[in-house]
C-alpha cells in the first residue's frame, strides 16, 4: 500500500479543522489541569506556559514552531517575550488561520506561518535559536528523524523544547505496559520511556536538560476530550461513519484510564 504524501495528510487535517478546533480548543493540545475548575482554554494555555517557562526566551530570538496548529501558542510566546516565530504545518487551512490570527493580534511583523514538512525542514543549518514542538511529534512518520532535523536547524547553543507522550512504567513491566498502550492506541500514540527518549536526543547531537513528567496534570484531558467528542457526535458524523466515531471515542476513554500513557515536557541543548 502506498503511503499518503504530506499533501494528502494535510488535506485530511484541513477537512477536520473545524471539528478539531471544537474538540481541543484554540491551542489544539492537552491541558494542564492543576485546577479542575479551569476551562479548556485556560488549561491548554497553562501547558503552553509550562513549556515556555523551561526556555530562556529572549527578545529577538528566532523560534521555529513545528506543528503550529492554529498558531495560538506561537502568538502567545511572541507577544509575551518579543521573539521572532516561524510556524509550520502541512495543513494549508491551519497555516491560513494562524496567519490571520497573527494579523489580528498585530504580531504579523514578527510571526509568520508557512506550509512545510517537518520531515524535511526547508531551512538552513543553524537558522534558529529555539525549536518548539508541543504535542506534534506523535503525528510525524518518524519523530526521531524530525528531532534530527530540529537539531540541524538549531544554532550551536540553541535549545529544543518538546511536549510529547511518554511511557510511564507500571507494575506490569515495560514491555507489557508498552504493548497495552499500543493495543489501546492502535498506532495512534507510540511511546517510549524517558531514558530512551533522552537517548534519541543524544543521538541527534543534543544534550538533554530539563524534563518534567506532567502526566497527572495532563491525563484529565482525555476524559474531557471524550465528553466533548460525545457532544460533537452529530457534527463528527458528517466526516466519519458511526463505527469510526465509536472507535475514536473509545480511544479517548481508554487513554484516560491507561496509567502507563504519560506526558513529558523536556528541553535539550545543542552544544556550542
Amino acid at each position: 500500500m502506498t503511503k499518503p504524501t504530506p499533501k494528502e495528510i494535510g488535506k485530511g487535517y484541513d477537512a477536520f479543522a473545524d471539528l478539531l478546533d471544537q474538540l481541543w480548543g484554540e491551542n489544539l493540545h492537552h491541558g494542564y489541569w492543576d485546577d479542575e475548575s479551569a476551562t479548556l482554554e485556560e488549561a491548554t494555555t497553562r501547558l503552553t506556559d509550562r513549556l515556555a517557562g523551561m526556555l530562556p526566551l529572549r527578545a529577538g530570538d528566532r523560534l521555529l514552531d513545528i506543528g503550529c496548529g492554529n498558531g495560538e501558542p506561537a502568538i502567545r510566546m511572541a507577544t509575551a517575550n518579543d521573539v521572532m516565530v516561524t510556524g509550520i504545518s502541512i495543513s494549508e487551512k491551519q497555516v491560513e488561520r494562524a496567519n490571520d490570527r497573527a494579523y489580528k493580534a498585530d504580531v504579523d511583523d514578527r510571526v509568520v506561518f508557512e506550509y512545510a514538512d517537518a520531515m524535511e525542514l526547508p531551512y538552513e543549518d543553524g537558522s534558529f535559536d529555539l525549536v518548539w514542538a508541543l504535542e506534534s511529534l506523535h503525528h510525524m512518520p518518524d519523530r526521531w528523524h524530525v528531532i534530527r532535523q530540529a537539531a540541524r536547524v538549531l544554532r550551536p547553543g540553541g535549545r529544543l523544547a518538546l511536549g510529547d507522550f511518554l511511557l510511564v512504567p507500571g507494575p506490569a513491566g515495560l514491555e507489557a505496559d508498552a504493548e497495552r498502550v499500543r493495543e489501546v492506541g492502535k498506532g495512534v500514540v507510540a511511546v517510549v520511556p524517558l531514558d530512551e527518549y533522552q537517548a534519541h536526543l543524544r543521538e541527534a547531537g543534543l544534550e538533554p536538560e530539563n524534563a518534567e513528567d506532567v502526566s497527572q496534570f495532563t491525563r484529565p484531558s482525555w476524559a474531557k476530550a471524550a465528553e466533548r467528542f460525545e457532544g460533537l457526535r452529530e457534527q463528527a458524523l458528517q466526516y466519519i461513519d458511526a463505527a469510526q466515531f465509536e472507535v475514536t471515542l473509545g480511544r479517548f476513554q481508554a487513554f484516560s484510564d491507561e496509567p502507563s500513557l504519560g506526558y513529558v515536557l523536556l528541553t535539550a541543548r545543542k552544544p556550542e
